[in-house]
């Protein structure tokens, strides 16, 4: 029975010197001397991330729910947007908060890590950082210049960012919006 009870208390021990091992890792990495075992503390960072993810998980039905509220908020801002279009102001903020809230509605589905990733990914780059800007414009021109002409035009920027980034996302979407948009603007007759 003293064996086992050793054997536990052994077992502790060595946990809680592990951890107090860790700590004056951290501690001597902070202060600004050598860390012998980098490696290791570079896989508790890891592990400190796949605690974090694993914490915040959300239930499939609660992925469902915030998936559905934020698309039908991004879709009613983009809607109610529509009936302020003569102020371009009060339009260029409701209609780039609907984008925003569509766009985050996504990372309810797929979570946010694997959306950010899918965002960065190489074939759709630009298409996200052309996207992303322009939201950015658009709200910089309605609510700090006030400019009704600049507004307008971010918001034509901003609405074809949304179709080529949404495009990027479907097989051989770019290449038919592509050649759509030729088609239209074509000049030769």
């Amino acid at each position: 029975m003293s064996q086992l009870i050793w054997k536990s208390i052994s077992k502790i021990n060595s946990r809680e010197m592990e951890k107090m091992n860790q700590a004056f890792e951290r501690m001597k990495m902070l202060v600004g001397m050598e860390v012998e075992d980098e490696e290791q503390l570079q896989q508790q960072e890891s592990s400190y991330m796949d605690d974090f993810n694993r914490n915040c998980t959300l239930s499939t039905k609660q992925r469902l729910y915030g998936f559905a509220i934020c698309l039908s908020a991004g879709i009613t801002c983009t809607l109610l947007s529509m009936l302020v279009f003569f102020h371009p102001v009060k339009f260029g903020i409701t209609f780039s908060l609907g984008n925003l809230l569509a766009l985050g509605s996504t990372a309810f589905l797929i979570g946010p890590k694997r959306q950010v990733s899918m965002m960065l990914d190489p074939v759709r780059i630009y298409a996200t950082s052309i996207y992303i800007a322009s939201i950015i414009i658009a709200l910089f021109c309605a609510v700090y210049v006030r400019n009704k002409l600049l507004t307008l035009l971010a918001i034509v920027l901003e609405f074809g960012a949304l179709i080529w980034y949404s495009a990027s996302y479907i097989p051989f979407a770019r290449a038919m919006v592509s050649k759509l948009m030729l088609a239209c603007f074509d000049t030769e007759f």
